[in-house]
């Protein structure tokens, strides 16, 4: 009884050490507050930190006191009335610190989030390095919260409130155009100070910021959630994706560190990229191999920007040069292209190491030999086929375990939400802007489910009732498909997807995108649209302006003698056609056989037929990736792409 007593005791003594060790790492106020902030207006506001439990602390601006206690996990939370639109005010926070914060403005805040395409800088934006130059605006404020993946609930977010000046989006990554151009335009029209929160990584899923209690409802996440709490468990490093994990526990060359330019590679088998995996005796199964060899370059080296081009590989590869990482990608889709950094290389000889998850037969590399090479700061390329060194560090041949995805970035259910969402909560807020679907586009119809759950998961964290939640519509993307097909590609179910959910969820609202984009390319440059459309749904629905904030809209469909008439709301200034034709626009009859239609302008009205439909029952219109879609209203705005069908 004495020994059970006696552990008891020390049990305890020692969680209650690792829990003051757990306060005394975490800061007495939370990084979501400090110089250069905005604080929501019209609302209550939160300021909250972590100091001994019990500790009193106590919070003052513009003459207003709140105070709070530090609960048992130490973590304190004031909450006070904002004062008066505008500022600057100090905010002034005691306790066992004395803390100021400065040039505080009042206003509004909006959370903008997403994955690449929100995250997608100023400077790197067409004409945006220009803008960025002149970005001198007081009334906007910049918080860009850093990328952090969490299997737990993260506590402290990782960022701090900047002025919105040149500097800011030029330094440390940048900061997202479509953001800037939202708040640009709320800022100029309402004269209200805007709080810009960056919260958005690329590649990355819906899925990844939404909240585990709402997953777990739903059984294809199971297996991902399972093996998330297998992985916390183990401990170590939280990467957010499962391959990561995978090369930890069974890649040999990791461990052994074959990427160092010292390392021995001696009684590797003489092989080459495109016939490595052959030659090494795994050329139809899933397997890591790692390649070196050594490369000579001229002296002097040339001056400028040196870069490794690969090709396309399928499905990872993971480089080093001189024992330096240079780049990796799971991206099969997009040709390999890394920058190389300062100083890695050297005149002579370099040491260069790739290391290659193959996960088909014809896996690998796949372009021809002579598209593999780098390319040296003046243009002249190093051929990179020839002699190298090969061995197979995994053959992961049935029953070898295969991670549960292949991506290197964050992809995971949760992750983001755990680190990047919940740090954030409970700030007050105006609302949220959304740029993503790309990362769902093989799942379309899971989203229908996933991205209002996910508005949903949001507004119940920040507790903030339904606010704004504004959705960019994915902009045209892929070369243009010649014949209109049977069932819309997985980009566009997502519009589909998107366009629903903001019929159906609450206070949310759609920005047209699909006359924009790129079919080369899935980050298009062009941003000030996008920004400007999702601010014009704002300027409209949040601060009541008396301005156009959509284009036209299938409202109904008249049945006609070989033809359908189409009716539209938010004709605003008519229908309008940009570009040569209109389009574009297909029609089926009853055996579901898709046409393109010949379409024509009568009043606020489109008439669409095709001879060879002479019964149409059903139409589309912009029903494709990368559509041809000219039909706008007066005001300016293309009109959403629609389908009458259910098929």
């Amino acid at each position: 009884m004495k020994r059970l007593l006696l552990t008891t005791l020390l049990a305890f003594f020692f969680s209650v050490s690792l829990f003051a060790a757990d306060v005394a790492t975490l800061p007495f106020v939370s990084p979501m507050f400090g110089e250069h902030m905005v604080l929501q207006r019209g609302k209550p506001n939160r300021v909250w930190g972590w100091t001994k439990p019990g500790t009193e602390v106590r919070v003052e601006i513009a003459g207003q006191k709140a105070k709070a206690v530090a609960a048992a996990d130490g973590r304190w939370e004031a909450e006070f009335t904002p004062p008066p639109v505008g500022g600057p005010y100090v905010l002034k926070i005691d306790g066992p610190q004395h803390v100021e914060f400065g040039d505080i403005l009042v206003g509004d805040v909006w959370l903008c989030g997403g994955q690449s395409n929100m995250e997608f800088g100023l400077a790197r934006a067409r004409d945006g390095a220009a803008e960025a130059q002149k970005a001198n605006h007081p009334g906007i404020r910049l918080f860009r919260v850093a990328s952090k993946t969490a299997y737990g609930a993260a506590k402290v977010p990782q960022g701090k409130w900047q002025l919105c000046v040149p500097e800011s989006f030029t330094n440390g990554g940048g900061f997202s155009a479509v953001a800037y151009y939202f708040g640009r335009k709320v800022n100029a029209e309402t004269g209200i100070p805007i709080g810009l929160i960056q919260d958005a990584v690329g590649g990355t899923p819906a899925e990844a910021w939404m909240n585990p209690d709402t997953l777990r409802k739903m059984p294809e996440f199971q297996p991902a959630l399972i093996e998330i709490e297998r992985l916390k468990a183990r401990g170590g490093e939280e990467y957010g994706n499962y391959v990561s994990h995978w090369y930890d526990e069974y890649d040999r060359g990791q461990s052994e560190s074959w990427g160092n330019e010292k390392f021995d590679d001696s009684k590797w088998k003489n092989t080459s990229l495109k016939s490595g995996f052959a030659d090494l005796g795994v050329p139809e199964t899933v397997a890591v191999c790692w390649f070196r060899r050594e490369i000579v370059l001229p002296d002097p080296l040339p001056a400028g920007v040196a870069k490794i081009l690969l090709g396309v590989v399928e499905r990872m590869d993971t480089v080093f040069i001189n024992g330096h990482w240079i780049g990796a990608s799971a991206w099969v889709e997009n040709p390999r292209a890394y920058p190389i950094g300062a100083d890695v290389l050297r005149p002579g000889k370099n040491q260069l190491t790739i290391r290659v998850l193959k996960t088909k037969p014809d896996g690998g590399f796949t372009n021809t030999p002579a598209d593999l090479k780098i390319v040296l700061g003046d243009g002249s390329p190093v051929a990179l086929e020839g002699s190298w060194k090969g061995t197979v560090s995994v053959d992961a041949r049935a029953p070898h375990p295969l991670p549960l995805g292949y991506e290197n970035y964050p992809t995971m259910p949760i992750v983001l939400f755990q680190g990047m969402i919940r740090p954030v909560a409970p700030l007050a807020l105006t609302g949220a802007l959304w740029y993503q679907g790309e990362a769902n586009q093989l799942k379309p119809l899971q989203y229908q489910t996933l991205l209002p759950a996910m508005i949903a998961d949001w507004r119940a964290l920040f507790a903030q009732g339904d606010f704004p939640f504004y959705i960019v519509s994915l902009p045209a993307f892929t070369p243009r498909q010649a014949e209109p097909a049977s069932t819309g590609d997985g980009w566009t179910q997502i519009r589909e997807a998107q366009a629903l959910t903001a019929r159906s969820v609450a206070n949310s609202g759609l920005a047209i995108t699909v006359d924009t984009g790129d079919a080369a390319d899935i980050h298009p440059t062009e941003k000030i649209p996008v920004g400007e459309r999702l601010a014009l749904l704002a300027l409209k629905n949040t601060y009541g302006k008396a301005v156009v904030c959509a284009g036209p809209t299938f409202a109904k469909l008249e049945p006609l003698p070989g033809a359908l008439r189409i009716h539209f709301s938010n004709t605003d200034g008519g229908l309008v056609v940009k570009g040569e034709k209109l389009g574009e626009f297909a029609v089926a009859g009853a055996d579901k056989v898709w046409r393109w239609a010949d379409a024509r302008l009568e009043g606020k009205t489109i008439v669409v037929s095709s001879p060879q439909v002479p019964n149409p029952v059903a139409v589309r219109y912009a029903w494709q990736a990368n559509p041809l879609a000219t039909l706008f209203n007066g005001a300016g705005l293309p009109a959403e792409p629609f389908r009458t069908d259910n098929w």
